[in-house]
């Protein structure tokens, strides 16, 4: 698909250093440029343009991709799927976030491999820019030493470690909740899952020496990484030390102050954001924002989230929309190191989201100068 040749008029647009002004914006060669090109004019009246959001980390994909527990069938179809969704809501570049996991499943280490064959394999289809992301469980000592040719083979430049075992539980010799529903998920009998829980758990000692010797040749790699979950400061700190120098959804003021001080970067959960707090009663994300203990805002788990969160925090008064639309577009770009998005100025990818000015819902969004998303009333403006 060839990038188009426009020059939007009569929209409100979010400038760098200007905030929202009522400009022209011309895009060529799928590029912001300097001024009105050779190709036609677009009214935009009634409509805001702003930098197509840079989704650091989400795992929304996973009902596309198998809807009804097996149907797994077409993986390349529930990438394309997924894409439609991302673009709905202005994302122009996706972290998709993967699991390698002991849940087994749609979490497993051979259901990861497909995801990201997946991936690979529609990467010229789309128009989305897409990024694998893997997630990966502290505990499975056995994957380590084959993990860092896996990641160059399917081409996974960000790993985030988690550490999802029930240790509480597990240390009282106790069988954790939903243990059934999780053990038939990974297809397993709920006793030898419960007992893999278990095997995983006892080596508990052997984990930091192995994530250290891991973590060293991931950076000698070029990997980026980043820590899950953070409570404390010290343990943030060891990440750090690790090279992890990203914080996800940091569960503690602690944790996210800690990140901070050491000049890593903070990501936190759009859903937090939106829903006012967290579910699981971790920190308020509103309140590590307005200390300033935020990078980046990303879907997590609810694609229609950054959009939202931003807006809130513009009619909530806490951030100005330059403020606010920065922590999921320029912000984020930042964190994985791709200076040529996440501005509207010229030299910049047309990387762009255009919402209706009382709604704010999305009218379109485009990436690269090409269309991945349209509806409504604006399609005609394009078209006559």
């Amino acid at each position: 698909m060839t990038a188009l040749d426009l020059t939007f008029s009569g929209a409100d647009v979010l400038l760098p250093g200007e905030g929202v002004v009522r400009s022209e914006l011309s895009i060529a060669d799928g590029a912001v440029v300097e001024a009105a090109g050779s190709g036609r004019r677009v009214d935009l009246s009634g409509y805001l343009i702003l930098p197509g959001i840079v989704d650091l980390h989400g795992d929304g994909f996973e009902r596309h991709l198998a809807p009804r527990r097996g149907a797994m069938k077409q993986m390349n179809e529930g990438i394309i799927a997924t894409e439609a969704e991302l673009a709905a809501n202005g994302i122009t570049t996706a972290v998709l976030a993967q699991f390698h996991s002991w849940e087994g499943g749609l979490r497993g280490p051979e259901f990861a491999a497909q995801v990201f064959d997946a991936i690979a394999a529609v990467q010229d289809e789309v128009v989305t820019d897409l990024m694998p992301q893997l997630r990966f469980e502290t505990h499975l000592l056995e994957d380590y030493d084959g993990l860092p040719e896996r990641l160059a083979q399917w081409g996974v430049p960000y790993v985030v470690f988690n550490n999802h075992l029930p240790h509480d539980r597990l240390a009282e010799g106790r069988k954790p909740p939903r243990l059934t529903g999780q053990a038939l998920k990974a297809g397993r009998n709920p006793e030898a899952h419960f007992e893999l829980l278990m095997a995983l758990h006892v080596r508990s000692a052997e984990v930091p020496a192995a994530l250290d010797v891991l973590c060293a040749h991931l950076t000698a790699q070029g990997v980026r990484m980043g820590s899950h979950d953070d409570a404390t400061a010290s343990g943030r700190a060891v990440w750090h030390g690790r090279g992890a120098r990203i914080a996800e959804f940091p569960e503690t003021l602690e944790a996210a102050e800690a990140a901070k001080a050491a000049g890593d970067h903070v990501i936190l959960g759009a859903p937090n954001v939106v829903r006012g707090g967290s579910h699981k009663g971790n920190v308020s994300a509103v309140e590590l924002i307005a200390m300033g203990l935020c990078d980046a805002i990303a879907s997590d788990y609810h694609y229609p989230s950054p959009r939202r969160a931003a807006l809130m925090l513009v009619r909530s008064g806490l951030l100005d929309p330059a403020e606010a639309w920065a922590l999921v577009s320029e912000g984020p770009a930042r964190v994985l190191e791709l200076p040529d998005r996440g501005v509207l100025a010229p030299g910049k990818r047309a990387d762009l989201v255009v919402l209706e000015q009382g709604s704010h819902r999305v009218a379109a969004t485009l990436s690269a100068g090409r269309v991945s998303y349209m509806s409504g009333d604006i399609a005609a403006r394009f078209v006559s």
